[in-house]
């Protein structure tokens, strides 16, 4: 359909072709600096009087081709860089067009970047682009990284290049000195997924090792942590009502919380119960006279995946600042299990 929004944008590809086939399709167009950088000026110079002319009558579009024009000038200027060639230039080199080029201009809200299809690696590609222009060498682990997201003003923007740095890492311990400096960043629930995923084959569950901070609704929809529950043992009990292994250790479980009344010990269940089955989960607490802390995270959450859950009942304990004491914990059933609360109680 020729739309004028189509019309428009046809126009624009057209006009910045020869860039991209030079910048993004280099491996069949060879191209050097010698002859990209007055191509690249000559197009920029069109690019300020390209819309005169041009509007098309839908306010959205009029604003976000602007953007986009933006952003596709800048991808192909710092992936040409970015990409290798038989002849690199030097920063004193570049043509003028590059001293127009700021991260920190694009990323004062994530609007510009998360509605560009290439944004973030845009994004990237700039902070490398200005860090050379700053003289500023990237290093490794934090101090590189802390450089690296200065360019970004946005918080959540810092943590989408946080994970991609994370993303290097092959062992816990160095995932986790990152995470532990830089984890602020992750605000949203997708950046707090991808994190969980890149975290889970380094996880060696090991003793000592901090647990996931969650945070679920209890039987009042009360947001609980697991932060709010440090100077007590910990014990997690992951179940669902259609689960009748779960139902058998209830006798158990019960016992057990008199057992350690008084002692600084926190009985946690989790529910994995899906959305549907609500009801039901806070029904059956009521039924069955279910005691402790009851939480619900619903199917597919985070806490099972991070912990490979895949059996229920599942039980893991925590020692008094939050770390690992075993994510295998016996059953309730199992005298072993009050033997082990008592002995972290203790210390």
């Amino acid at each position: 359909m020729n739309s004028k929004e189509n019309i428009v944008l046809k126009q624009w590809r057209d006009l910045t072709n020869p860039l991209y086939q030079k910048a993004i399709n280099f491996m069949k167009v060879q191209s050097t600096f010698m002859d990209y950088f007055p191509q690249q000026e000559a197009i920029v110079a069109k690019s300020k009087t390209f819309l005169n002319g041009k509007a098309t009558g839908n306010a959205k579009f009029d604003q976000q081709i602007k953007e986009i024009m933006q952003l596709d000038l800048a991808s192909y200027a710092t992936n040409f860089l970015n990409t290798p060639r038989s002849a690199h230039p030097s920063i004193e080199e570049y043509s003028d067009f590059y001293a127009t080029l700021k991260a920190n201009e694009i990323s004062k809200t994530t609007k510009k970047v998360y509605n560009y299809p290439y944004g973030l690696r845009t994004l990237s590609a700039l902070v490398s682009v200005n860090m050379r222009q700053d003289k500023k060498p990237y290093k490794p682990g934090a101090e590189g990284l802390t450089t690296y997201i200065s360019y970004i003003p946005n918080d959540t923007l810092k943590g989408d290049l946080v994970l991609e740095n994370l993303g290097r890492y092959k062992d816990y311990d160095s995932y986790k000195a990152i995470t532990d400096q830089f984890g602020k960043y992750l605000l949203t629930k997708v950046q707090k997924e991808k994190d969980n995923a890149l975290i889970s084959p380094l996880l060696t569950y090991k003793p000592g090792t901090d647990g996931l901070k969650f945070a679920y609704p209890d039987k009042e929809g009360k947001q609980v942590s697991f932060a709010s529950l440090k100077g007590k043992v910990v014990l997690i009990d992951v179940w669902a009502t259609w689960c009748g292994p779960c139902r058998a250790e209830f006798p158990s479980l019960k016992q057990l919380e008199k057992d350690v009344e008084g002692k600084p010990i926190q009985i946690v269940s989790i529910s994995t119960d899906s959305e549907k089955d609500k009801e039901k989960w806070l029904k059956m607490i009521k039924d069955e006279n279910l005691g402790g802390m009851q939480l619900y995270a619903g199917q597919d959450n985070e806490f099972s995946k991070y912990y490979k859950v895949n059996t229920i009942p599942r039980f893991l304990v925590f020692d008094k600042n939050g770390k690992i004491v075993s994510v295998d914990a016996p059953r309730p059933s199992n005298p072993k299990l009050k033997e082990l609360l008592f002995a972290e109680a203790a210390k």
